[in-house]
């Protein structure tokens, strides 16, 4: 009787956990949560909507800069704003008219400023001269107040070479998370969420400040910012989440075999969510026919991928019901676990604590062992 109730009560324990596993999915959740209720269609009665697909793909609006995309800045034109004042680094070109001392030392050339601040005329004209922090006319008039001191009516002419300023925006600038790009010595400008033509015109505007009409070449170097995610549910064991970047040539058929294509969970139902407003209140869902894809060659529903988009793919049905059922029965096996292994310890430990037995060898029966004087 007793192990007639016992096993009753298990096979009603058994009946509670099936009713509540099948209970304690997706239609258990309160009110709000509809990302566990897939989307109805038919793959056979898709409507042609005027989506990018596979054979009908459309190119992508003007590229917005985002963090953290690695621009490439190159200097076209870089002059400072007069009145420039000479740096160490600069290059000065010196030039003076013939005379009878400039035929066997010439002053005719460029010359770059020490980083002591000083260019060196040669011995003929007295060494080296400081020009750091002054314009090209004051070096002007500085060197042929000292060259004329050698060479009568000598007439000088100095023009600014090169500046050590054009090295300082030049190469690879990566977006930093802040949205700005640094320009060297000249700071930094803010280009997120700006065309690369508005970026543009943003550095060279900013430049404006300490150079002449200054002008850039500005280009993305590597797109970092733009992806688009496949969702693989796993039957109620987790969901695993791929980010693929964005090349705008991607279609669903190259986002699935980007992750090495379907699961040993994964069902054929899979559709595109297409990330809208807030204000639009609509969701933009693309039910997606797999076995029309792979099967038929079918494009229909080969939508381009496009950045922000996500693919989802939904697990086999029964593969879920399996793993819940196994989640909900797991604490009963081993609740029921423990309780046989109770029930065999104490067997043993009773077994063990009876009098041992010997056997009769004459009649094959069994004679207790007596204790001695008996």
């Amino acid at each position: 009787m007793v192990r007639q109730g016992f096993w009753k009560r298990l096979a009603a324990g058994l009946v509670l956990a099936v009713l509540a596993a099948s209970g304690g999915g997706c239609h258990s959740l309160p009110m709000g949560h509809e990302c566990c209720k897939p989307p109805k269609f038919n793959p056979c009665c898709l409507p042609d909507t005027p989506v990018p697909k596979e054979l009908n793909k459309v190119s992508l609006p003007p590229y917005v800069i985002e963090t953290p995309d690695i621009l490439l800045i190159e200097a076209i034109r870089v002059i400072p704003l007069p009145p420039y004042r000479v740096e160490p680094l600069d290059v000065l070109f010196v030039s003076a008219k013939a005379d009878t001392v400039f035929a066997t030392d010439p002053i005719n050339g460029l010359y770059q400023v020490d980083p002591d601040g000083t260019i060196n005329l040669g011995s003929a004209y007295g060494g080296t001269i400081r020009v750091s922090d002054l314009t090209t006319e004051e070096i002007q008039r500085l060197i042929q107040t000292k060259v004329r001191q050698y060479a009568k009516g000598a007439e000088m002419t100095v023009s600014l070479a090169q500046s050590r300023g054009a090295q300082q925006i030049a190469g690879q600038h990566i977006v930093r998370p802040d949205g700005t790009v640094g320009l060297g010595g000249y700071g930094s400008v803010y280009v997120a969420g700006m065309t690369i033509a508005q970026a543009k015109a943003t550095i060279e505007a900013h430049l404006s400040k300490y150079l002449y009409r200054p002008q850039v070449a500005l280009d993305v170097y590597a797109f970092n910012s733009k992806f688009y995610y496949v969702i693989t549910d796993f039957a109620g064991a987790g969901q695993q989440v791929a980010r693929l970047s964005h090349t705008g040539n991607e279609t669903v058929l190259d986002a699935v075999s980007n992750i090495g294509g379907l699961s040993a969970v994964s069902s054929k139902k899979m559709w595109v969510a297409r990330p809208a407003p807030t204000a639009c209140g609509v969701c933009q869902i693309l039910p997606v026919d797999w076995c029309g894809i792979t099967q038929r060659g079918e494009v229909k529903t080969n939508y381009q991928m496009l950045p922000g988009d996500r693919l989802f793919i939904m697990s086999q049905p029964l593969t879920k019901i399996d793993t819940y059922y196994a989640r909900m029965l797991a604490p009963l096996q081993r609740t029921l676990g423990v309780t046989l292994y109770g029930a065999s310890a104490y067997s043993a430990v009773r077994a063990a604590a009876t009098p041992l037995s010997a056997t009769n060898g004459t009649n094959g029966g069994v004679t207790p062992i007596l204790p001695i004087g008996q």
